[in-house]
């Protein structure tokens, strides 16, 4: 199947917010990356950077969702399925000489207190996030609110991890987050038992 305009923006956009962040990301150097008329921005999001900015959240949180179910279900258990999400975070950075991070989060602290739509939009990706986590925590064994408390420990460390792993340049605050978090589920495991 062939990659629309729409995709190659949406995609384009999704990697420079990344990098960049919402407010480092300009139109023309979207639509120079995606190889896309310059007025293809405005005839699939009428709303301009604002909306574009709105869906490239809304779909990068489902597609990072996505990826959590594939690793923790290919996973032989709970807690080796949380290592290998923390080693494959590690691994982005390397491979991304620490350019590529989670385009949520970077949104995130850029916009929190100047854009409500995209607030909103973070927001209920991140929620949406801790809904599925406590949902597969649960199903291993951890009981509903203690769920949802040790997905939200999963989000805000990975997420504070990229953070510090990109100013540092250095996968240890992955690899020790990592370690925090399976601390953590272990702890929430055994509880329930």
């Amino acid at each position: 199947m062939a990659v629309t305009t729409r995709d190659r923006i949406l995609d384009t956009t999704a990697e420079l917010f990344r990098r960049y962040g919402y407010t480092g990301t300009g139109l023309k150097q979207i639509v120079a990356e995606a190889q896309a008329p310059f007025g293809s921005i405005y005839h699939h999001f009428p709303g301009g950077k604002e909306q574009l900015g709105q869906e490239v959240i809304l779909r990068s949180g489902g597609m990072y969702q996505e990826l959590f179910e594939t690793i923790l279900g290919a996973s032989p258990d709970i807690v080796t399925g949380v290592r290998n999400l923390f080693e494959g975070a590690a691994e982005l950075l390397r491979q991304t000489d620490y350019a590529d991070a989670c385009p949520i989060a970077t949104v995130a602290l850029e916009v929190a207190n100047s854009n409500e739509p995209l607030r909103m939009a973070t927001a209920e990706v991140f929620e949406g996030w801790i809904e599925a986590g406590a949902a597969r925590f649960a199903s291993a064994g951890v009981p509903g609110e203690k769920a949802r408390d040790v997905a939200i420990v999963l989000i805000t460390s990975l997420e504070g991890a990229f953070v510090l792993s990109r100013a540092m340049r250095d996968t240890e605050p992955v690899r020790v987050a990592g370690e925090a978090t399976v601390v953590a589920l272990r702890a929430a495991l055994r509880d329930a038992a």
